[in-house]
């Protein structure tokens, strides 16, 4: 038997990349044949000078399969469609996909849970996930502290107090000076900067156990309460008290199920830890496999959804981070600088102002696949064509996730050295978020003045003057029309 483990072109290039994520998907592929080799096992590695001259991964394998004489090709299953798709199409007798086991939920059990063009919810999924796997319940299976979910615990704002305690981030001294120089040499276009010498993402399993040991021991205690703040006051406002694992994850150099086992160990030595150690595992038992069936339950079609016709580009701050808005320079440039950042971010944020600018979920989609290291097809079009920018229509959220600048205000110190004014609506210094959402209601309230989530917003434009719901209307096509400008 050989592993195979291959840096491929078509891989590297079907979406610009971020930098980062292509230098430490490759470095933890050299180190996972590394690993391979130590343990006895025959591995061939190729990057991309091996590979230049096949033009995708069938084509590859196929090459591969008459070189060595294979009898037997075995494969596992792909996480993205197209790569199911691609794998699936080869042309050999003994061909044999074998399932991952980085899932809690097996595949070929998708079906029993998700339907396609229909709506599902989270709670109700989450709820089945702990009963199944025993986390979280007492003798009697019922959950831990009398309640399934502690979300209304984890919205706390980082006070003056709070932002001189968080922790310095657990980082790693990887070199990818020859990655780098490889990428180059093949033309590989890419975004965002790196440090070719520190780069800070886990590459092995040995780190990613340690970035997990780091999180339960010095961050997880207060997970939960700020997992939706945001800052632009403390030296650690990228990573705050998120536990930095999902590329890790999602590459599976670490088992989820081992991420949530060693979180709720937690929880022998400090019971008040519950509600921090449930908002955590709710993310991974919960939300992570749930975005897993959306995704496997509608595709290809879920892909091309798009029920609120939006078409406007983005502007050119999503690559640069220049703009006036200070919650969307420090969104994108922890985007462009670091691969990563956590999800109020990418949702209300970034995603809320995508949203209600009407950007075309295309190039939305394009944009966080290639800009976040983490970011996995199967994973990311859920999270950004359904729950950020709502284009399937309800499949997966049961509302839009807009705001105006009052939530961002809330959640963040941001507002606070903004060029513009979060409590203004119209005028030139008006925060642009506050006339967009209100906009954004105005426009689309044929599909959603009906929906119980948004009715007090409803009620609360309806009672405004005819004069200030035109000023408001004026202010937001304002700002649409010169994004660029903002």
């Amino acid at each position: 038997m050989c592993y195979t483990i291959a840096e491929l072109h078509d891989e590297a290039g079907y979406v610009k990349h971020h930098i980062q994520k292509i230098a430490a998907f490759f470095l933890a592929m050299e180190n996972f044949a590394a690993a391979l080799k130590k343990a006895g096992h025959n591995v061939l590695h190729m990057n991309l000078d091996d590979t230049e001259t096949f033009k995708d991964t069938t084509t590859l394998i196929d090459h591969l399969i008459k070189q060595y004489g294979v009898q037997n090709f075995e494969y596992q299953r792909p996480d993205e469609y197209r790569l199911t798709i691609s794998l699936s199409s080869i042309q050999f007798e003994q061909t044999h996909c074998v399932d991952t086991e980085h899932f809690l939920l097996p595949f070929e059990e998708i079906p029993q849970h998700f339907k396609a063009n229909k709506a599902h919810r989270m709670e109700a999924f989450y709820r089945k996930m702990r009963k199944r796997y025993g986390y979280l319940l007492n003798d009697r299976e019922e959950p831990l502290g009398g309640q399934w979910n502690f979300d209304q615990d984890n919205r706390k704002a980082l006070s003056k107090e709070d932002l001189t305690a968080i922790p310095e981030p657990i980082t790693f001294q990887n070199s990818v000076q020859s990655i780098l120089t490889r990428l180059k040499r093949h033309g590989i276009q890419t975004m965002g900067t790196i440090d070719e010498t520190k780069i800070q993402l886990p590459v092995s399993r040995t780190q990613a156990r340690k970035q997990l040991a780091y999180f339960c021991q010095s961050l997880l205690h207060h997970f939960g309460d700020f997992q939706d703040a945001m800052t632009c006051q403390s030296p650690h406002s990228v990573f705050l008290y998120h536990s930095g694992l999902s590329f890790a994850l999602n590459t599976k150099m670490i088992s989820p199920k081992e991420v949530i086992e060693t979180a709720i160990k937690q929880l022998h030595s400090n019971l008040d830890n519950l509600s921090q150690v449930e908002g955590f595992v709710r993310q991974i038992l919960g939300w992570r496999e749930f975005v897993r069936g959306i995704y496997w339950a509608n595709m290809p079609d879920y892909q091309n959804k798009n029920v609120l016709q939006h078409s406007a580009s983005m502007p050119h701050y999503f690559w640069d981070g220049d703009t006036q808005m200070n919650c969307m320079k420090h969104a994108l440039s922890h985007s462009l600088s670091h691969g990563y950042a956590h999800h109020i971010e990418r949702l209300m944020v970034i995603g809320n102002f995508c949203l209600l600018t009407g950007i075309n979920p295309n190039e939305v989609d394009n944009w966080y696949l290639g800009v976040y290291a983490d970011a996995i097809e199967w994973v990311q079009l859920p999270n950004t064509r359904g729950m950020s920018q709502f284009a399937d229509g309800g499949l997966l959220a049961s509302k839009p996730y807009i705001s105006s600048g009052q939530y961002i205000n809330k959640m963040s110190d941001y507002c606070q050295s903004c060029t513009y004014k979060v409590k203004e609506k119209v005028g030139p210094k008006a925060c642009p978020f506050n006339s967009l959402y209100w906009h954004f209601l105005d426009t689309h309230k044929d599909r959603f003045q009906s929906n119980p989530r948004l009715k007090f917003a409803y009620t609360n434009w309806n009672k405004r003057s005819t004069q200030e719901k035109s000023a408001l209307r004026k202010q937001a096509v304002f700002y649409k029309e010169s994004l660029g400008q903002l």
